[in-house]
């Protein structure tokens, strides 16, 4: 089962192209952590049918490198580039509806990092993780992602795109592009 990319082919975001679509480069990530969290599922179900594994290792590795790097750098684009415009917007509901999908971040994060030791873990090869709280946990986080992207792609990226207009959209898939590439970190 291949891992989640950082970025699919057509939406990779190079600091040398102008032409990157801030909304695809989002809508893309969101299919890759959909994938992400589908692997995480048949993960908990390999490891109960046959423990750590080559595989088990391998899904694992590439699982906690996606959430600790992509999923990450998702969020802060949307925090940085999207929520603002939306928190300000002058309209109460839809100022709430985004603050509770910052929140959200916080939620997701939090969940992460109980299950980032495990998932680590397993793609160090060694057998201490719980498959009992994988087993509860893993699902929690799903419906929490699933939901939150649910919203995102319904309300808040509609919203955003009508907003944020032709200059400020170059911009952001600039500073996207070049926070993304190689050697660089979270900023």
């Amino acid at each position: 089962m291949p891992a989640p990319q950082a970025a699919s082919p057509a939406v990779s975001p190079s600091a040398n192209d102008p032409t990157v679509e801030p909304f695809d480069v989002l809508d893309a990530t969101h299919q890759q952590i959909i994938e992400a969290l589908q692997q995480m599922q048949a993960l908990i179900q390999h490891l109960r049918q046959a423990g750590v594994d080559r595989h088990a290792r391998d899904t694992a590795k590439s699982l906690f490198q996606f959430f600790m790097n992509t999923a990450r750098q998702h969020h802060l684009d949307e925090e940085k580039h999207v929520f603002p415009q939306l928190i300000n917007s002058g309209n109460d509901a839809l100022a709430q509806t985004t603050l509770r999908l910052q929140q959200d971040h916080g939620w997701i994060e939090e969940d992460w990092l109980e299950l980032a030791p495990q998932i680590e873990s397993i793609s160090a090869g060694y057998n201490w993780y719980n498959l009992e709280q994988l087993e509860h946990a893993v699902p929690v986080f799903m419906a929490l992602y699933q939901d939150h992207m649910r919203l995102e792609e319904s309300l808040i990226y509609p919203e955003a795109k009508a907003r944020i207009s032709s200059w400020d959209l170059s911009g952001m898939g600039r500073e996207m592009a070049a926070r993304r590439r190689p050697g660089r970190g979270l900023t």
